[in-house]
């Protein structure tokens, strides 16, 4: 099939469009970008897909039967608008099926959700939440309006080899060098994973089965495990021992602390209000199996050892966090 990726250079895309290349498909990236290091059959489409005007142009006279939309802009965000701009551009006699990548946020909190849950409200504050809830409500009403060939789904936190993000690498880093690792509070905040190329096989299941359009999928390793389940894991996986060190939330943040950075404490955007779901919806329709966490995590920790991209962690942030809880610890002692 003619399948287009918008976003196909990076973690998920790259290896999306690995897997479809070996499969036979004939396959094309669109991102800002004029070439790409995918190889020679991998064709090329240079466009921003918050531009409406640059995705018409790169667009038109082109007929897909599957899109892969992945893309996320992270420094302007992207709008259910831009997307619907995309997905019309993209529409014709051909597409078969639009398959967005949205997320577990799209919930915006709570736990165990079945996919006809309530999504973020449309003046949620996290624009990130507000977007992809919004998008997928978008995508859904063109599909009941126009039979648009829609498909989302909402993965919780993804990780494997070739994260971009500093997440599953922030505490290698730190169980790597001996240093005790900051748990916020008492840890037991849960989180929920999948293992990139799990998300990659859902989506090329979303591709091909037809009971999929209209729907939404929760895509995710079914047991959710805490903040310290977590932590150890990571440990486990290493092959070394962690001492975990819990300092209130509220005193961290207090400190400059922030999910995002500059001054990490947990990974980035690793340390949010927790959002579980059920996968048995993506199990029954999409043949959805996840590989276990521990199994995942080796195959990433081997390609972080041999690919480790991160800059050399600064850890003075962190060591100014457990300075002052010595010294609370110290006064209480001699209180």
């Amino acid at each position: 099939m003619k399948v287009l990726v918008i976003g196909g250079t990076l973690f998920i895309g790259r290896t999306l469009v690995q897997e479809l290349v070996k499969s036979g498909h004939e396959v094309t990236v669109l991102h800002r970008k004029s070439e790409h290091d995918l190889g020679k059959k991998v064709l090329n489409l240079q466009a921003d897909r918050n531009d409406a005007a640059q995705i018409k142009a790169a667009l038109t006279g082109k007929n897909f039967e599957v899109v892969f939309d992945n893309v996320y802009d992270w420094e302007r965000g992207t709008t259910s608008a831009q997307v619907e701009a995309c997905a019309r551009a993209a529409s014709g006699d051909a597409l078969k099926r639009y398959v967005f990548l949205s997320s577990v946020a799209a919930y915006a909190d709570g736990l165990n959700h079945y996919e006809g849950d309530a999504l973020a409200a449309e003046n949620h504050p996290d624009v990130y939440m507000r977007n992809k809830a919004m998008t997928e409500r978008m995508l859904f009403r063109l599909h009941q309006r126009h039979q648009f060939p829609a498909v989302t789904l909402r993965p919780a936190y993804i990780y494997g080899p070739g994260n971009p993000y500093y997440r599953e690498a922030f505490f290698w880093d730190r169980i790597r060098d001996g240093r005790q690792v900051i748990v916020p509070s008492d840890g037991r905040r849960l989180m929920q994973f999948v293992f990139v190329k799990d998300l990659v096989q859902a989506c090329l299941q979303a591709m091909d089965e037809p009971a999929a359009v209209g729907h939404a999928f929760n895509i995710a390793t079914p047991k959710p495990q805490t903040q310290n389940d977590l932590v150890q894991a990571l440990a486990d996986t290493a092959g070394k021992k962690v001492e975990i060190i819990r300092i209130p939330r509220e005193r961290i943040l207090r400190a400059g602390g922030h999910p995002l950075g500059p001054q990490l404490y947990f990974g980035i955007y690793f340390d949010m209000p927790p959002i579980t779901m059920l996968v048995t919806k993506a199990q029954r329709v999409l043949k959805f199996k996840p590989t276990d966490f521990p199994t995942g995590m080796k195959e990433t920790y081997k390609w972080w050892k041999a690919h480790n991209h991160f800059p050399p962690p600064n850890y003075a942030f962190e060591d100014s966090l457990l300075s002052k809880l010595a010294e609370l610890t110290a006064r209480q002692v001699h209180a």
